[in-house]
């Protein structure tokens, strides 16, 4: 006799299911993501009660047009973008135990990293002719390291290494990163006395990055009241300050060739200086499993005093 139990959670939070709402919720509406997943828009929507029949909650905002996430439906894509992560972690985990190889490996790395020596690494790397896919997500300041601890990366570069040791994680330096108060020559700051006081550059517009990361977020450098203008990347920061629509902070690598051609001017300010100890991190071996073949070449590489020193110091990429 076939059962009249309704469905339980786990019969339809599966990964496939996981993937449709968050097709649903990206696209705005059942009628786009119907048609983006190859499916009649009542059949999704069927689905889509199934899953919320089964966890007796609203998922989706249905009173516009728009398919708004509900609160316990907004809950429900950050874990399940956690457990799909995990899932495709695992899947990693086994193929690598037949090989060695891992089948992809994502490097999170921080704006203030030099592109240049990263795609000089991954170079390298090719030559090798590794079974591995190479992934780079860019990260800013805390992201950098949330993106490691959340299984969305698999090593970090440029994680900023004050304080304690972290658990689970292999922490190694990278070296010291000297950032430089800097401006456009048009901008007022460029011409006022050094240092410049805190009260005279609070009345001038900061450019900042924002932090990457989604559950806590860190600004550096920036005094209260102060005008800013936010930006998504460390280039996108320089390109700002080129521009003279604000000053701020950035890495001397990236801020040198500009400085030394004349489209920035360096100032000294009355904040202290800012030098920062920066490293790279990666999960330590778990149950007995090695490290996979491709994370050992990079450690390997980062390694070599002359590696560190090119990723705090080589120019960027354009």
């Amino acid at each position: 006799m076939p059962s009249n139990q309704p469905p339980s959670p786990r019969d339809v939070l599966t990964p496939d299911a996981l993937a449709m709402l968050q097709a649903i919720s990206a696209s705005g509406s059942f009628a786009a993501a119907a048609r983006a997943l190859g499916l009649v828009p009542s059949a999704l929507t069927y689905r889509v009660r199934q899953i919320e029949d089964a966890l007796d909650v609203l998922l989706f905002d249905r009173s516009s047009r728009q398919a708004r996430l509900t609160e316990a439906g907004a809950e429900l894509m950050r874990e399940g973008r956690r457990l799909l992560h995990e899932i495709d972690a695992v899947a990693n985990r086994v193929r690598r135990v037949a090989t060695g190889w891992e089948p992809q490996l994502t490097l999170a790395v921080d704006s203030v990293i030099s592109r240049t020596t990263i795609l000089d690494l991954c170079e390298a790397f090719y030559a090798i002719a590794p079974p591995t896919r190479l992934k780079i997500r860019e990260e800013v300041l805390s992201g950098t390291l949330e993106a490691l601890v959340t299984g969305q990366a698999d090593l970090a570069i440029g994680v900023v290494t004050q304080g304690g040791a972290i658990r689970d994680l292999q922490v190694r330096p990278l070296g010291k990163m000297r950032f430089v108060y800097a401006m456009a020559p048009h901008h007022p700051l460029a011409q006022a006395d050094e240092p410049l006081a805190d009260a005279l550059v609070q009345q001038h517009r900061a450019v900042a990055v924002a932090d990457s990361a989604q559950r806590a977020n860190v600004t550096l450098g920036l005094l209260g009241g102060q005008d800013v203008l936010t930006v998504p990347t460390m280039r996108a920061k320089l390109e700002a300050q080129l521009r003279g629509l604000g000053c701020g902070f950035l890495p001397e690598n990236l801020a040198r060739p500009y400085i030394d051609t004349g489209r920035l001017v360096a100032r000294r300010v009355q904040q202290p200086e800012r030098i920062v100890d920066v490293g790279y991190a990666w999960h330590a071996a778990s149950s007995g499993l090695g490290l996979g073949r491709a994370v050992q070449w990079w450690l390997q590489q980062l390694e070599s005093p002359a590696t560190r020193a090119a990723l705090l110091n080589a120019p960027h990429a354009g």
